[in-house]
């Protein structure tokens, strides 16, 4: 991950101004394609074309037409499913399979039996788009925020110099960045990349006065449930000292911060998005400075995922050495 993010950083501090929304889809689709399926720079192979395609579809008519969004993302689908496919088939022809998700899940086995063909090909897919969508919003939301809180940037950079620590980073490095696990968490709370999850009803419930009965499937919301005011003080604000050990707004109610979801059916993924997060917003922060371009909609679209109307346009440069 390190790495990676040090390429993409050396490669926009180059463009100096740039489209980032797009750059962001590249750099966390290439991270999900190495870690997942051991595949180098999968955002410039069909992949990330498929990608894009399949991910504008998902939320729109299911009309499957040729020439509709949604057809185009069923075709898209189709063929990220028959690469998957090609890959895990050139996998299975090593003598030694590496340490990667796709090498773990051709190694698991169940009661002697292995995963499919079919079946490896839908959880690589699911992992792909899990390990990468959500994570674009997610780290375009903080480069947004934070260049329109500058006081919120200028501490968490204060932090960073304070801790002066040496890369590569570690998880102890991590750990010690507790502003910045602030910030990431009121990113997370003010601009959750899902909007909500699904459940089935088990047993028979009322709420404000509603039946509710075995079977039926209910929606929570995230978002909504991040702007109660009777958890947080002044919920439409961008305050990461609601996260501090001294207040910790979030514990005031069981499920009251579900940016992961809760429960058994909390995110799979969501240590990997919180370690790929913190990662870039450390080194980012650290050694960069950006500036949101004039003239442009920072209006947030939410379908598939929340991200500013106009790709988030920004001037980027190295911060200057005051040696």
């Amino acid at each position: 991950m390190e790495q990676i993010t040090h390429r993409y950083l050396d490669k926009w501090e180059k463009l100096s101004t740039l489209t980032w929304y797009p750059e962001l889809r590249n750099y966390t689709l290439d991270i999900a394609c190495k870690l997942i399926v051991g595949t180098e720079s999968g955002s410039q192979s069909k992949l990330g074309e498929w990608f894009k395609i399949w991910c504008d579809g998902l939320f729109t008519v299911p009309l499957p037409m040729p020439w509709t969004k949604f057809g185009r993302a069923l075709r898209c689908r189709q063929l990220l499913l028959c690469e998957i496919g090609n890959i895990i088939q050139q996998r299975q022809q090593e003598a030694n399979l590496s340490q990667d998700t796709l090498g773990l899940l051709l190694q698991a086995e169940d009661e002697g039996k292995s995963l499919s063909l079919d079946e490896l090909k839908e959880q690589v897919l699911t992992l792909l788009f899990a390990g990468h969508e959500t994570l674009t919003s997610a780290i375009a939301s903080f480069c947004l925020l934070l260049a329109q809180h500058p006081e919120i940037l200028a501490t968490a950079r204060t932090e960073q110099q304070h801790l002066g620590i040496e890369e590569p980073l570690t998880l102890e490095h991590l750990n010690q960045m507790t502003y910045l696990e602030q910030v990431l968490q009121e990113v997370l709370r003010l601009i959750p990349p899902v909007g909500g999850g699904f459940r089935e009803v088990l047993k028979p419930c009322e709420f404000n006065g509603y039946s509710i009965m075995p079977g039926w499937s209910v929606l929570y919301q995230i978002g909504k449930t991040h702007q109660d005011s009777s958890v947080y003080q002044q919920p439409e604000q961008f305050d990461p000292e609601r996260f501090s050990a001294e207040r910790s707004e979030h514990k005031s109610k069981p499920f009251s911060y579900v940016p992961f979801g809760g429960g058994i059916r909390e995110c799979l993924g969501k240590e990997f998005a919180k370690l790929e997060m913190k990662i870039f917003a450390a080194l980012l922060v650290r050694h960069y400075e950006w500036e949101l371009l004039p003239n442009q909609n920072l209006e947030l679209v939410m379908i598939p995922t929340p991200h500013p109307q106009d790709n988030l346009q920004v001037s980027f440069r190295r911060i200057q050495s005051k040696s």
